[in-house]
């Protein structure tokens, strides 16, 4: 399975669409892929971030039949599938205004979360669109991720801990960013953050804070990475330590170089 075909199983999967064999394959291919569980997650908090923002009232049972046959009936595979009318008209009330740049690649994702915002918006009656569209922009991390595996000079490199975890990191000389993927992380609770460092020669230079949710983590380094960079992660009182200097040994040691 690829990126893309995980990526559909995961819009599905946070809508509650997947049948049972498919939701084994989501789990199987976010075990063998934990770098992915940033996919999952975003699309998780943008259906909650819909639900969250709305009054509990029921769609008609026709409307959610439709729109629920138009999910259905959507082709993996990027193409047309045949809309019903009170499906099309459904999600074209509801998403009229939400004609937000989506993702190269992604245009079944973006179809299917079209509908579940026609959806919520119908129901909801009082989100507003430039919220709904503002919600639906991956996180920072992501997109950074997207960037750097699309440059020319993309490298990563993979180091697993002692208790099992493993970090990779994710790196482009071209774009000037890195980004580490983790799994396995421990939850440190919160009086204590994972902290990301550039260490440059003998300079460790702060780079952010993070936290591991369920032990997966995926992490940019907020200032611009150079070559040779060592990328590093201490463990660090919550918000990092407030000396600006590491107060612990590297748990995680990355050279780009």
């Amino acid at each position: 399975m690829n990126e893309q075909e995980f990526a559909e199983l995961a819009a599905a999967h946070a809508l509650g669409a997947l049948t049972d064999a498919d939701e084994r394959r989501f789990a199987a291919a976010l075990a063998e892929h934990p770098e992915w569980q940033a996919i999952a997650d975003d699309d998780h908090d943008t259906v909650a971030i819909l639900a969250d923002g709305l009054s509990p009232v029921a769609p008609p049972p026709a409307l959610r039949s439709a729109l629920l046959q138009r999910i259905a009936d959507l082709p993996q595979d990027g193409g047309e599938a045949p809309a019903s009318p009170d499906a099309t008209a459904a999600a074209e009330a509801g998403t009229r205004d939400l004609a937000a740049p989506a993702p190269a690649g992604a245009p079944w994702r973006r179809r299917i979360f079209a509908l579940a915002a026609g959806l919520a918006l119908i129901v909801g009656a009082g989100v507003a669109t430039t919220t709904v569209v503002s919600q639906l922009q991956r996180p920072a991390s992501v997109v950074a991720l997207d960037e750097i595996r699309s440059a020319p000079d993309a490298e990563q490199a993979k180091v697993q801990l002692d208790s099992g975890a493993t970090a990779t990191a994710h790196w482009s000389g071209e774009v000037g960013k890195a980004v580490l993927v983790a799994s396995g992380l421990d939850d440190l609770g919160t009086d204590k953050s994972y902290e990301l460092w550039f260490v440059r020669g003998d300079q460790p230079i702060a780079a952010g804070v993070f936290d591991a949710d369920d032990g997966t983590a995926t992490a940019l380094l907020d200032v611009p990475m150079q070559a040779g960079d060592v990328i590093a992660v201490t463990v660090e009182e919550a918000g990092g330590s407030p000396s600006g200097s590491p107060t612990t040994d590297p748990i995680i040691v990355i050279p780009t170089a």
